[in-house]
């Protein structure tokens, strides 16, 4: 028989015992309660999860702050382009061209460094702001005035993958989950017939990292990004050979039905309601992504300004139309989407990774990214989409301000390189944050990664701080434990 008298217990629970300190500790437990339920009311409860209905997994959420933007656009250039050709003008650099660089190291990431060299391109001043961009994008340096520029961003890492790691899901290690799995985790979507994040790689493969660019980590499967693109649409959406339209209606009936049996059966089975709204949203996309994918519908005039219809660069043509293909699944109200320019590491050959002949190197990349990318964004504008689609411009890391020794390219470079935005939310023609004088490190308004990235959600209406989700006895968000929006970009 088990003995309840008071000499037994601890002191803890003798203290439950007393009348006092019950109700005392009852009205504290109450107004607890109380207080959570009204911060969750006004949306101020930290590390808030969003409540998903697993028979719903993509149905559109609220976010916690009123949003800038609904829809990203993440142009992610692989590879790590040099700042120094593009964005970062430095006229020390052009004259110290040719001269070790006095305190450098004697060995970067791929070996012995080499002397400085100064910008492979000329720098013009742009627009309004006259603000001094590379000539190797004419198209994209035009759009000057509409862009904020951040050129003190920080990477964790100077190795390719693991950039892309840090950059795509905030840490430099596989198995977390991608931005785009975050945000359509958090806020679902605005069209029930396509996913909620589209993947786009380039036509010349898929970048270093692959699929953890895109991957959900150790969230939900359904929130991982779908990829497919212009050349290779979709996969497997095809009725089988021999059914007719009828036929694959009807059978799609009865297994909804059996379906609905099987659920009403085992009632709170959220992995099967939530594979059922996978299979679903299947079905509804064998309709919706062949329309979207057939840009045959695209006026001719489209097609050109894009540089879709190039015949004598077919990588190039194959790239614009992937831009086609962004701009119309944004229009279909796809929340996030990720366009590649540069596939995996090659010698720079495939993307913008130019140790040995950056110039060389450089020629052939800038005119497969500048017209397709610089049309993308004016046809955004045009169709008024820019009002609540946020653009943002992107690559792992920057380029050191020194070849490396016996090439004519320049080597990684986490200390400080430069991406941008534009759309909604965004302040246009600023530019923040400034490189040293050569523009190897990072020297005033110092951002690493999580700060661009919490900038981004914030953009959407969420709070980096308080979009977590709970795995291995930690609540994980995209922005680990840092991150601060960059403000100074805002409109």
């Amino acid at each position: 028989m088990i003995d309840f008298s008071a000499e037994h217990l601890s002191p803890g629970g003798r203290q439950l015992l007393d009348r006092r300190s019950f109700l005392g500790n009852s009205a504290t437990a109450l107004g607890s309660i109380a207080l959570t339920s009204l911060l969750r009311g006004e949306g101020l409860l930290a590390g808030e999860r969003p409540v998903i209905d697993p028979s719903r997994p993509y149905a559109p959420r609220p976010p916690h702050h009123d949003p800038k933007a609904k829809k990203v656009l993440v142009i992610f250039c692989a590879g790590a382009v040099s700042q120094l050709e593009t964005w970062d003008y430095k006229p020390e650099l052009i004259k110290q061209d040719g001269k070790p660089l006095a305190g450098g190291p004697a060995v970067t990431f791929q070996g012995p460094a080499g002397d400085l060299a100064r910008p492979q391109y000329e720098f013009k001043p742009r627009g309004e702001t006259g603000k001094m961009v590379s000539d190797m994008i004419p198209y994209l340096a035009g759009l000057t005035d509409e862009l904020a520029f951040v050129h003190s961003l920080t990477s964790k890492s100077n190795t390719h993958g693991p950039a892309e790691n840090f950059l795509s899901t905030g840490f430099v290690q596989d198995g977390f989950p991608s931005m785009g799995g975050w945000v359509s985790y958090a806020l679902g979507s605005e069209n029930q017939n396509l996913p909620a994040f589209v993947s786009i790689p380039d036509p010349r493969g898929v970048p270093q990292a692959s699929v953890n660019n895109w991957g959900p980590g150790f969230l939900p499967a359904e929130f991982q990004g779908t990829p497919f693109n212009a050349s290779n649409p979709l996969r497997h959406l095809a009725s089988p050979a021999g059914t007719s339209a009828a036929r694959d209606r009807a059978a799609r009936a009865a297994l909804q039905r059996l379906n609905a049996r099987h659920l009403e059966q085992h009632p709170g089975d959220n992995k099967l309601a939530a594979r059922i709204a996978s299979y679903e949203l299947a079905a509804r996309m064998q309709l919706s992504v062949p329309e979207i994918n057939d840009l045959g519908t695209e006026p001719a005039s489209i097609l050109k300004s894009y540089g879709a219809d190039d015949s004598s660069n077919p990588v190039k043509a194959g790239y614009a139309k992937n831009c086609i293909l962004a701009r119309r699944l944004l229009e279909k109200g796809v929340r996030f989407v990720q366009l590649f320019n540069g596939a995996y590491a090659s010698g720079g050959k495939l993307n913008w990774d130019g140790h040995s002949d950056l110039k060389g190197q450089y020629d052939v990349h800038a005119e497969i990214l500048d017209q397709p990318t610089a049309a993308l964004i004016k046809d955004l504008k045009n169709r008024g989409m820019l009002e609540d689609t946020l653009v943002v411009w992107c690559t792992e890391f920057g380029r050191m301000p020194m070849f490396q020794k016996g090439a004519k390219g320049r080597d990684h470079n986490p200390d400080g390189f430069t991406c941008w935005m534009t759309g909604a939310g965004i302040k246009q023609g600023v530019s923040h944050g400034v490189t040293d004088e050569l523009g190897r490190k990072a020297v005033q308004d110092i951002h690493p990664l999580y700060d661009f990235n919490a900038t981004i959600l914030h953009l959407l209406g969420l709070d980096h701080e308080r979009l977590t989700f709970y795995h291995n006895g930690l609540e994980r968000r995209l922005t680990d434990v840092h991150g601060h929006v960059i403000r100074e970009i805002l409109a």
